[in-house]
C-alpha cells in the first residue's frame, strides 16, 4: 500500500470510532510511558474497565507518581502501580523484567507506547543513537524479556494474551538503502555516531516506526498462527502529546500550530493503542500481526509487504536478535523456547 502526504491529511479529519470496551477483571495491563500523552489517556480507559492490576510504566519517578495520583482522582481506580524504567537504559529495562519476574504475577497486555523523537544525534549511556534505542532496541527487549509471562499467562488462564506496538502511519515514507543492507550490520550503522548527519537525523523517526513494524512482524511470524499470544501495530495518528518536546524551537512552535489545525486529542489517538489490545473480542486472530489504523486492519507500505523488504525484515530480526542477546542473555532462553527458527 502506498500513503500519499494528501491522504494522510485528510485522514486527521475523519471521526474516530469509539473506544474499545471489556470486562479485564483480574487480568494485568501494562503501558510504557504512561505518564503523559497517548499511554496515559490508554491507562485510564484501561482503569474504567477494572483490571486485576494496571501497571503504569515510566522513566521519571516524580511524573509517573503525579499520573499515578491523577488517574486515581479521575477514575477512581485505586489498583494501578507506578514502576520504573528508562528505555534509553539497557540495564533500567533487564531491571524492569528481572523485577516483573520475581513478582510472580500474570501478564495479559503489554502496550509498548514509549517513543522518541529527535533531530540531533544524542548517544545513550550504551552507546546507540537514542531514538533507535529507545524505539526499536528496548521496546523489543521488553517484549522478549516479559514473552515467557505473557505465555504462561494465556495456557495457565486459557486466554489469549496480546503485544501492542505502538507504530506511525509515517513509516509509509520510510525505507532502508540497499546499501546499509549490504553491509551487513545496518542497525548499528543507523545507530552511530558516523552515520547519523543532520540529513539521515531528519529522517530517522519514520525509520524508526519502521522498523517497529519489522519487529512486530518477525515476533508475530516466529511465534507461529497458533500462539495464545496476538501481537499487532498501531497507528494513532497524529496527536496533541510531547513526542515533539524535543524538537529545535523553531520547528516545535510550527508543530504546535500543525497541532492545533489538525491533531487527534491525545484521549482519540489512545483508542488505537486500546483497540490494539481489546479489539475483535470474537475474532482476535484477525489481529494477528496487523497493521492498524482507526480501529481497522490496513497493508502497510509496499516497502514491507515486498520480496525486499520481507527480505530487510529477516535481517533486521536477526541483526535486532543479536544485539539483544549480548544486552541480555535472558533474551537466548526466550528465543530458544518460545520463538520457534526464530
Amino acid at each position: 500500500m502506498k500513503l500519499s502526504m494528501w491522504a494522510m491529511v485528510k485522514g486527521q479529519f475523519n471521526k474516530l470510532p469509539p473506544v474499545s470496551e471489556a470486562d479485564l477483571t483480574g487480568k494485568t495491563v501494562l503501558v510504557l510511558g504512561a505518564n503523559t500523552g497517548l499511554g496515559f489517556e490508554a491507562s485510564k480507559h484501561f482503569a474504567s474497565m477494572n483490571p486485576g492490576r494496571l501497571i503504569l510504566a515510566c522513566r521519571s519517578q516524580s511524573r509517573g507518581q503525579a499520573a499515578l495520583e491523577e488517574l486515581q482522582a479521575k477514575t477512581g481506580y485505586k489498583k494501578a502501580e507506578l514502576w520504573i524504567i528508562d528505555l534509553a537504559d539497557f540495564a533500567s529495562v533487564t531491571k524492569f523484567a528481572d523485577k516483573f519476574e520475581q513478582d510472580g504475577g500474570r501478564l495479559d497486555i503489554l502496550v509498548e507506547n514509549a517513543a522518541r523523537a529527535q533531530l540531533k544525534y544524542e548517544a545513550t549511556k550504551d552507546g546507540w543513537e537514542s531514538s533507535l534505542q529507545v524505539n526499536c532496541l528496548a521496546t523489543p527487549l521488553v517484549a522478549l524479556r516479559l514473552l515467557p509471562r505473557m505465555m504462561q499467562t494465556a495456557r495457565q488462564h486459557t486466554t489469549v494474551a496480546r503485544i501492542v506496538v505502538v507504530s506511525s502511519e509515517v513509516h509509509y515514507f520510510a525505507s532502508i538503502p540497499k546499501e546499509l543492507l549490504d553491509r551487513g550490520n545496518a542497525i548499528a550503522t543507523l545507530g552511530s555516531k558516523d552515520y547519523c548527519t543532520p540529513r539521515i537525523m531528519r529522517a530517522s523517526y519514520p525509520t524508526t516506526k519502521l522498523l517497529n513494524i519489522y519487529f512486530m512482524r518477525g515476533l508475530n511470524e516466529y511465534l507461529g498462527p497458533t500462539a495464545p499470544i496476538i501481537v499487532n501495530a498501531v497507528n494513532p495518528g497524529m496527536c496533541v502529546s510531547e513526542l515533539r518536546r524535543d524538537l529545535p524551537a523553531v520547528i516545535a512552535f510550527i508543530s504546535r500550530i500543525v497541532e492545533r489545525i489538525m491533531a487527534f486529542t491525545a484521549e482519540e489517538g489512545s483508542r488505537q493503542l486500546v483497540f490494539g489490545a481489546l479489539g475483535e473480542a470474537k475474532n482476535p486472530d484477525a489481529l494477528r500481526g496487523a497493521y492498524i489504523n482507526q480501529s481497522r486492519v490496513e497493508e502497510p507500505s509496499d516497502f514491507v509487504i515486498g520480496s525486499a523488504g520481507h527480505k530487510a525484515q529477516s535481517q533486521i530480526w536477526n541483526e535486532m536478535v543479536d544485539i539483544l542477546k549480548k544486552v541480555d542473555p535472558r533474551v537466548s532462553e526466550t528465543i530458544d523456547e518460545y520463538l520457534s527458527g526464530a
